[in-house]
C-alpha cells in the first residue's frame, strides 16, 4: 500500500469549487489529511453521443483550475476514469481510507450509486458521510405539519421563506483549513486520456448580480440579456447556492430568489418521488394516448415546425446548448400539447443538449408544461405560440436572430399543425385519459 497513513477523502461531484463547500469543509476539519478525488464516471460518460461534449470540457477545465489551486497548498486532486465501484476499489487498495466525505446528490442513479459505494467502503471498515450542499433546504427540512413532503409549490415556497434565516446562508470557510490537505503531487490527466476532445461551445461566466434588480422585468423577453445564465454553474457547483440565495435575499425584488426556491422544490420532489423521472406524477396521465409522430418530432428537434418562436428556441438550444427559460416552456408545451408527443421524448432530448441539464428541474419543468406533474394548474393550460410571440417577442428580434428566413415563404416551412385543432385534440386526449 503506497500510502499507509490513515487519511480521509473528499469526493467532488456536483460541487466543483474549493470555497464554501459543505462536505469539503467537514472533511478538512475531520482531523486527518484529506485527499480530494473526482471520478469521470464511465456509467454516465459512455452514454454521451459526442466526444466533444461541452459538459465534459467544462468539468475538465474546472478540475484543472482546482488542481492548480490545490498544488499551491502542496496537494492535488486524484482523477479516476472508470465506474465509481471500480474507482473506489482502486482507491481503497492504494490508500488507508478512514472516511469518505461527499455532498448529497438527489437523482435516482446517484442514490443507487452512493448505496453501492457505502457498501464497498463498509467492507473495508471505512465510513461514508454525505452533506447538504447544492440546496438551501434538504429533503425533509421543508415539510407539511404532518412531516409529509409538499407536492404543490406555493405552500412549499411559503414555508421555505418562513424558515429561511442567516444560519442557512452562512458560508463554510474551507480556505482556513487547506493546511489539512494531504500533501501529494499527482499528475493531472489530459482530456484526451479520458476519451474526449475539447469543445468550442462557451460557458457563460458567473456574473449575475447586475441582473437581479431588474430580473422580474427582463427575464421573460428572450431578445434581452435579462437572465443570469448562472444555471450552468449551479448544475456543476462552481458557484455556491448559499452565496446566490444570500444575494437574492438582499434584493427588494424576489423573483430571482423564487427561481432558487423552485430549484429546491424540484430536488425535493425527485428525491421523494423518484419514479417521476420517467412517469407522470399525476398517474392518470400515464393513460394519455400520445401520437408520437416521428417526423413531427424530428421537425421539432430541428426547429422546423413552422412556428417561428418554437423554432427559434430549438435552434438556440441546438446551437449553443442553452435555451431561454420562456422558450423552454413554449417548446415543451408545443411538443406535448400541440403535437401530442410524449413529454419524455422532449425531456430526453433536452438532457442530451442542455449544458445546464439538471434532472430534477428538467423533469419538473417538462411535467409542468405537459400538465402531468405536481403543479396545481389543470392540464388544459396550453401555450399559444402566436400569443407568446406577441407578448414576449413583439418585434420578432429573438426569432429573426435564430430563424433568419422566417419572412421567406420559399425557405421557411408552413406550420406542421393548426394550433386550434391541435389544442382541441389535446384536450380530448387528456380528458379521455382521466375517464379511463
Amino acid at each position: 500500500m503506497p500510502n499507509k497513513k490513515s487519511i480521509n477523502v473528499f469526493w467532488f461531484r456536483r460541487d466543483l469549487r474549493l470555497y464554501d463547500n459543505a462536505g469539503f469543509y467537514r472533511a478538512l476539519k475531520s482531523g486527518k489529511p484529506v485527499l480530494p478525488v473526482f471520478i469521470f464516471d464511465t456509467v454516465i460518460l459512455d452514454k454521451l453521443d459526442d466526444q466533444d461534449d461541452s459538459r465534459v470540457t467544462f468539468i475538465y477545465r474546472c478540475l484543472a483550475e482546482m488542481d492548480k489551486q490545490l498544488k499551491n497548498s502542496g496537494s492535488s486532486v486524484l482523477i479516476k476514469n472508470t465506474s465509481p465501484e471500480n474507482a473506489w476499489k482502486e482507491i481503497l487498495e492504494e490508500y488507508d481510507v478512514d472516511t469518505v466525505f461527499t455532498n448529497q446528490d438527489y437523482e435516482p442513479y446517484a442514490k443507487e450509486r452512493d448505496a453501492a459505494i457505502a457498501q464497498i467502503l463498509a467492507g473495508k471498515n471505512s465510513m461514508f458521510c454525505t452533506f447538504k450542499d447544492q440546496v438551501i433546504f434538504d429533503r425533509d427540512e421543508v415539510t407539511k405539519p404532518d412531516g409529509q413532503p409538499y407536492t404543490v409549490f406555493t405552500p412549499y415556497k411559503r414555508k421555505w421563506l418562513e424558515k429561511l434565516n442567516s444560519f442557512y446562508l452562512k458560508a463554510y470557510p474551507t480556505e482556513k483549513y487547506f493546511a489539512n490537505l494531504l500533501q501529494i503531487k499527482l499528475q493531472f490527466p489530459t482530456l484526451q486520456s479520458i476519451g474526449f476532445t475539447e469543445s468550442s461551445l462557451p460557458i457563460p461566466d458567473q456574473e449575475y448580480k447586475s441582473i437581479i434588480a431588474d430580473y422580474a422585468k427582463t427575464r421573460d423577453f428572450p431578445a434581452m440579456d435579462g437572465t443570469s445564465r448562472i444555471s450552468h454553474h449551479l448544475r456543476f457547483g462552481t458557484v455556491s447556492i448559499r452565496e446566490l440565495a444570500s444575494e437574492a435575499s438582499k434584493s427588494a425584488e424576489k423573483t430571482w430568489l423564487n427561481e432558487l426556491i423552485w430549484r429546491d422544490f424540484y430536488a425535493m420532489v425527485l428525491w421523494h418521488f423518484p419514479q417521476t423521472k420517467d412517469h407522470a406524477y399525476k398517474t392518470d396521465f400515464e393513460k394519455v394516448e400520445w401520437r408520437n409522430n416521428d417526423q413531427e418530432f424530428e421537425a421539432w428537434c430541428k426547429g422546423e415546425t413552422g412556428y417561428p418562436l418554437v423554432d427559434a428556441g430549438m435552434r438556440q438550444l441546438n446551437t449553443i446548448g442553452w435555451m431561454h427559460n420562456r422558450l423552454r416552456m413554449v417548446t415543451a408545451s408545443f411538443l406535448s400539447k400541440d403535437l401530442l408527443i410524449d413529454w419524455r421524448w422532449g425531456e430526453h432530448y433536452f438532457s442530451r443538449k442542455l449544458l445546464d441539464y439538471d434532472m430534477a428541474s428538467n423533469v419538473g419543468g417538462w411535467q409542468w408544461a405537459a400538465g402531468t406533474g405536481t403543479d396545481a394548474a389543470p392540464f388544459f393550460r396550453i401555450f399559444s405560440p402566436e400569443a407568446q410571440t406577441k407578448r414576449f417577442d413583439p418585434k420578432m428580434e429573438y426569432i429573426k436572430k435564430w430563424v433568419p428566413e422566417v419572412d421567406d415563404p420559399l425557405k421557411y416551412p408552413k406550420p406542421i399543425v393548426d394550433h386550434k385543432e391541435a389544442r382541441d385534440r389535446c384536450l380530448k386526449a387528456f380528458k379521455e385519459a382521466l375517464n379511463k
